[in-house]
Parts: C-alpha cells; structure tokens; sequence
C-alpha cells in the first residue's frame, strides 16, 4: 500500500474538514511554538539565571522567583529566599560574595516594590551595610584583600545611596535618616576616590565605581534631601556635592550641563546660617554665581552635537 506524503494527506484533510482542520493546525503550531519557548525560557532563566550557585541553593531561589513572578505569594516567596540564603551559609558560601549580596538586593526589591513594604526591605539593607562595613574594617587593610575590599565597599556605597532613598520616600518619611544614610554614602565614596588619587590605584582595586555612576550618585543625594533642606532653609548644603559631582564627570556631557542647572538653581536660593563666625553672604554675588552657571550651562548644551547629544541636553 502506498503512503500519502505530508503534503496530499494534509490536502485531504482541509477538503474534508474546512473548518476544523485550520484550526486544529493553528492549535497544533501555537502549541509548538509554546513549548519552544517554554524549553527556552526554562533554560536561559529559570536554569540560567541560577548557574553560580549550588543546585541546592538555586532550587530554593526558583521557587522564589516563581512565587515572586509568576503566582504571586509574598509569604512565600520570603520564606524560599530566606532557605536559599541560610542553605548557603551553611555550604560556606561566601556571604559578602555579588551573589548572595544579590540574592538579598533582589529581596529588597521585592519587598519594596511588590509588597509594598520599604521598612522591610530597609531592615534587610541595613543589615547587609553592617555586615558589609564591618568586614570592610576588619579585614579591608590585608593586602590579599584588596579586591574584595574594592568590591564590597562599591557595595555598600550603593546599598547606603538607596536606604537613604527609601527612609525618604513617603511611606517612611523618616528625613533624618535618610540625611544620615545618603550623607554616610557620599562620604565614605569621596574618602575612597580620595585614597586613590593620593596613594595610586593598587592591584586589585581596578574594578571601582565608574565616573559616571559617581556623579549620578552623588548628584541623587542633594536631590533626594531637597525637601528636608527645603525645610530647613539649608539649601546651601546641597552646593558642595553639585560641586564635587562636576569635579568628576567630563564638562561635555549632558550629565554635567543638568549638574550645572542644578547648582545655579541652589545657588539662587541658597541662605547662610546665622553664626558669628560665619560672615553673611552677599545674595548679589549669589545670583551672579547662579546666574554664571546657567550661562555656563546653556554654553555648554549648545556645544554638544551629534551622537553625544541625548534627551537630557534639551531638558
């Protein structure tokens, strides 16, 4: 008996049924289709996503995301995150290594972001900035300790940038420590680059915090306390950290000329504290300065062409 081929038999097929064959090949074809991205989705995320850890570990931590994703379960997906890191202390992984400090940034997120709890996700950040700080003090010095030290403390440079963000977000309103954490973050980031500049970069300390992530960073703090500042009338606080944010970005980049709109505008409104040994600010000179650094800015923003020229020039 001879055999149809593919072709004549699916020809008989829709002259039979012309309207249940297309649509059972449409369901046929979709359901390949998702089976194929299923296996791709398996494989470059959920089996992908966790390769830099033990197997045990990554269980625990694909049932988080799952239930963080995909059915969500808050209580949960806390606990599956909370047996992925207490598993891995156990196995002696490295607690301060980028994936376990990510494992608990993303728990942060998750906690912020999904359940809607920023007090929560600070105590989990607090804790890795003590952890991190401590062993930045205790061991930092050792010579052999030098990467990880750069590593840890770009860390915790970041995780104290975003606590101060989320004791001032309006859930927390919590002003003095954010003024505290942001403060604490720029500090220790300026008292590093300083380091560096007067000792020479050392072996193992390349891997740092990049120019334009620092002036991002630092140009966030006097942003974030704008309405604390604001409050206290000490809007003059936030013009030496615009300062320092331009001293490490390039002058011809759109970054630098919205640093400059920023520091004209705190200029402007900018007051001293009464003190006698402070003496007064002239606000003529003031206003001249502010105005300097408009001008500046606009310069600047008319100098920049093509494809260094982004939305953030036009602002």
């Amino acid at each position: 008996m001879r055999h149809k081929t593919f072709r004549a038999a699916a020809r008989d097929l829709y002259h039979e049924y012309p309207f249940s064959f297309p649509l059972a090949s449409f369901c046929i074809i979709t359901a390949c289709l998702g089976l194929i991205y299923a296996n791709y989705i398996y494989r470059s995320y959920i089996l992908g996503e966790f390769t830099a850890y033990p197997e045990p570990v990554a269980r625990h931590l694909r049932r988080a995301l799952f239930y963080s994703n995909h059915d969500i379960q808050p209580d949960t997906a806390v606990e599956y995150y909370m047996k992925a890191l207490s598993l891995a202390t156990e196995m002696g992984i490295d607690p301060l290594s980028d994936e376990i400090l990510g494992v608990k940034f993303q728990l942060a997120a998750f906690l912020e972001k999904q359940v809607h709890q920023p007090r929560m996700a600070i105590e989990v950040l607090e804790r890795v900035k003590a952890h991190c700080v401590a062993w930045v003090d205790e061991y930092g010095g050792l010579e052999r300790q030098r990467e990880k030290r750069t590593r840890v403390l770009g860390q915790v440079v970041r995780v104290g940038v975003k606590l101060g963000d989320l004791y001032a977000s309006p859930d927390v309103m919590e002003t003095e420590r954010a003024e505290e954490s942001l403060v604490w973050a720029v500090t220790t980031l300026l008292k590093e680059q300083e380091r560096r500049q007067r000792e020479g970069v050392k072996e193992g300390e390349e891997k740092w915090i990049g120019a334009e992530e620092i002036g991002g960073a630092l140009e966030s703090i006097p942003q974030a306390l704008a309405t604390h500042y604001s409050s206290r009338s000490q809007h003059y606080l936030a013009t030496p950290l615009y300062l320092q944010s331009l001293s490490l970005l390039p002058p011809s980049t759109c970054h630098a000329i919205t640093l400059m709109t920023n520091l004209s505008a705190s200029l402007a409104q900018q007051t001293t504290p009464s003190s006698p040994y402070t003496p007064p600010v002239d606000r003529t000179a003031l206003i001249a300065n502010a105005r300097a650094w408009a001008e500046k800015a606009l310069a600047a923003a008319a100098a920049i062409k093509g494809e260094e020229r982004d939305e953030e020039c036009d602002r």
